[in-house]
């Protein structure tokens, strides 16, 4: 992806002038830890391969070769059904004299792919099993729930599309959970994702798909958020290689495929994951109460230390070498950059980004990863997910920033989530809505989305369930009569096109949010009798020409597909027409588009008049279209002419629309008007 030309540096934020030194200072340390990284190769994408030194690999003569860092260790053993589970001094572990390295190397029959593996571990005072830090392939035992290693040795994974570049367009995400793609209350596979869900994201219009829970994690209710084993694609969806045909289909289809990256903590686990890896805190996070998350309930990364670093840094460049990823959504920025994580703070001035509740570590790890990501794939797309709005995150490190591509709009969600759940239709501030949905730094791109997964977990809902409310279990029939479903039906399209028409330079949408998907995402957990009832996607609501999810959907396709046409439309500025409050109108435009949306709840208006360049407008999108669920009171396919009038003393062209009350038009100036 390349960075928009039409970005302003840092410098020209005069806001920031006060604290132009401490990211001069950032810069500087970006640069001096590259260096020392890269030692003498000069490459900070060579020093990011612990990925093809440590773990269990193929030896370059023949055999096995396998390596782990375990410096506070005092004996390593590996065990597994090759040695019957048992210390076996053919299986110990020696360490490498000058570091905490230890390795093994094993003649070619001595283990075989498929057999189950883990470390045993002594240290001062104790010691227990570990599944490897690097392990490539981790599974459970269905009947013991344990977790151990596998030994991953097949042929070759043939990549068909081996080629694939980012196509050169703004992305379009579909945010999606594998593991909850299919309509069975089942746990979904890559192969059953690539053979139906793909189809229905082309369709869709979307050209990215964003995936999550990838990572292994031991708790499959964490939605993937608490992850163990860091170079492991998750066993419950299937192997690696069914992962790695998922993303080459999803380019042979012209995707990009993009990861959920969590790497602002890891799971407590200490036998399934690294919390303690060689019996101390210290090896990868912080000792003591600031390694340990006080609401999330895990560890903390030391983002000063070399080997978490080196772990970190290579766990990038391994997504993308072995599997083709295209770029990373980073979890949880806010909370690595802060101490205090994000809990209870608003960021109310400049001041915040600069304090003592800074981890520099952090932001300088951030930057490094982007460098390695780009140096490694120049087309990825990295996105940061910060609440905060830490000035430089989509800036580049020359000039102090941390060199992500894109950040996510997060408060644009949170403003329609306070209208829609808080804030009566009559009391919806029309200019705080355009502010939230425009506002965003001049120095950085953005991903603008109206809800992503976290608003339907357990404890929330979507943002149509919580408008039509009881009635989407019973009235969602077409032809219902259901006010409650009418008004959540008008707003669900008025807010996706509101939202998509002003996005910055990318859009999301979480799967299944596109029809108003009811009830909430709950995985299977004791509190609900371990049931996967609420952990999958009704796609059958959607296909059903008797439901209005179906009509929700086809919205949404029609407005993917015609923003899709106008290929740089994110890059063009939005301007605002037209804002009246008290009427609940709001026009804008942008490029040769033109959006006018009427938020009233009773209040039609028969001939609104917009003021625009001579030519003719096509009625592209019409959300009181029948095909969508509207009344048709506005005619399909019609043609506006803009016609001169007077405004004053001076003479402009208007044309004069019909807005029935929560509706919204979307209109394309013919090429070639004058």
């Amino acid at each position: 992806m390349t960075r928009d030309k039409g970005l302003k540096p840092l410098s020209d934020d005069l806001y920031l002038s006060p604290h132009l030194p401490q990211i001069k200072a950032r810069a500087k340390r970006t640069r001096e830890l590259e260096h020392r990284l890269a030692g003498s190769s000069g490459s900070l994408a060579d020093f990011a391969s612990a990925h093809e030194y440590y773990g269990l690999r193929r030896a370059p003569g023949g055999g096995w070769v396998f390596r782990e860092l375990a410096p506070n260790a005092t004996a390593v053993w590996l065990v597994g059904e090759f040695s019957g589970w048992r210390r076996e001094d053919a299986f110990r572990l020696a360490r490498i004299p000058g570091g905490g390295d230890w390795a093994l190397e094993l003649p070619s029959e001595a283990i075989r792919h498929g057999q189950h593996y883990r470390l045993e571990l002594e240290w001062p005072g104790g010691g227990g099993p570990r599944i490897p830090a690097y392990a490539r392939r981790v599974v459970q035992d269905p009947e013991t729930k344990i977790f151990t290693a596998q030994v991953w040795d097949p042929e070759p994974y043939a990549w068909r599309h081996a080629d694939f570049a980012v196509p050169d367009h703004d992305p379009l995400i579909y945010e999606a959970h594998v593991g909850m793609a299919q309509e069975e209350a089942t746990v979904g596979t890559y192969a059953a994702f690539r053979e139906k869900t793909l189809p229905r994201i082309v369709k869709a219009g979307y050209n990215t798909i964003q995936l999550m829970a990838v990572m292994e994690h031991p708790y499959y209710g964490s939605f993937g958020y608490q992850v163990a084993n860091f170079f492991a694609c998750s066993s419950r969806f299937g192997t690696p290689e069914e992962l790695k045909a998922l993303i080459d289909a999803a380019h042979g289809l012209g995707l990009a495929v993009i990861m959920d990256l969590v790497h602002s903590h890891a799971v407590l686990n200490e036998v399934e994951g690294i919390a303690r890896f060689d019996g101390t805190r210290h090896l990868y996070f912080h000792d003591g109460p600031r390694g340990r998350h006080s609401v999330w309930d895990s560890a903390c990364f030391d983002y000063g230390r070399i080997p978490t670093l080196h772990f970190l840094l290579s766990n990038c460049r391994y997504w993308l070498d072995e599997f083709h990823f295209d770029g990373f959504r980073f979890d949880g920025v806010t909370s690595m950059l802060y101490l205090h994580h994000g809990l209870g703070v608003d960021f109310v001035n400049y001041a915040q980004y600069f304090d003592d509740t800074v981890d520099e570590d952090a932001y300088t790890y951030l930057a490094l990863a982007n460098k390695v990501v780009h140096a490694v794939r120049p087309d990825a797309l990295t996105i940061a997910e910060d609440v905060s709005g830490m000035p430089g995150l989509g800036a580049t490190a020359a000039e102090g920033g941390a060199g992500f591509d894109m950040r996510m709009a997060m408060g644009i969600t949170e403003a329609w989530g306070k209208l829609m759940r808080d804030i009566p239709d009559p009391d919806w501030h029309l200019p705080w809505l355009w502010h939230e949905l425009v506002n965003r730094r001049a120095d950085e791109q953005t991903i603008s989305y109206l809800e992503c997964h976290d608003q339907a977990l357990v404890g929330g809902k979507t943002l149509f369930f919580e408008m039509a409310g009881p009635a989407i279990y019973n009235a969602m029939h077409k032809g219902s009569g259901s006010l409650a479903v009418e008004r959540a039906v008008a707003l669900h399209k008025l807010a996706r096109l509101a939202t998509l028409g002003t996005a910055g330079h990318g859009y999301l949408n979480f799967m299944g949010n596109e029809f108003g998907h009811p009830e909430w995402i709950d995985f299977p957990r004791e509190g609900n009798g371990f049931s996967l009832q609420y952990a999958r996607r009704q796609w059958r609501l959607r296909d059903d020409p008797a439901l209005q999810f179906h009509w929700l959907a086809d919205f949404d396709e029609a407005l993917i597909h015609l923003v899709a046409r106008h290929r740089r439309l994110f890059h063009r500025p939005v301007r605002l027409m037209d804002l009246s409050d008290g009427a609940k109108i709001l026009v804008f435009s942008r490029d040769s588009l033109f959006f006018a949306i009427n938020l009233h709840w009773s209040q039609s208006y028969p001939d609104w008049a917009i003021t625009v360049p001579p030519g003719d407008y096509d009625l592209k999108l019409n959300t009181d279209s029948p095909v969508f669920g509207g009344q048709g009171r506005i005619v399909d396919g019609q043609t506006y002419v803009a016609l001169p009038e007077l405004k004053g003393v001076e003479q402009v062209h208007r044309i004069h629309v019909y807005l029935p009350a929560r509706t919204a038009v979307v209109l394309a100036r013919r090429r070639g008007a004058e």
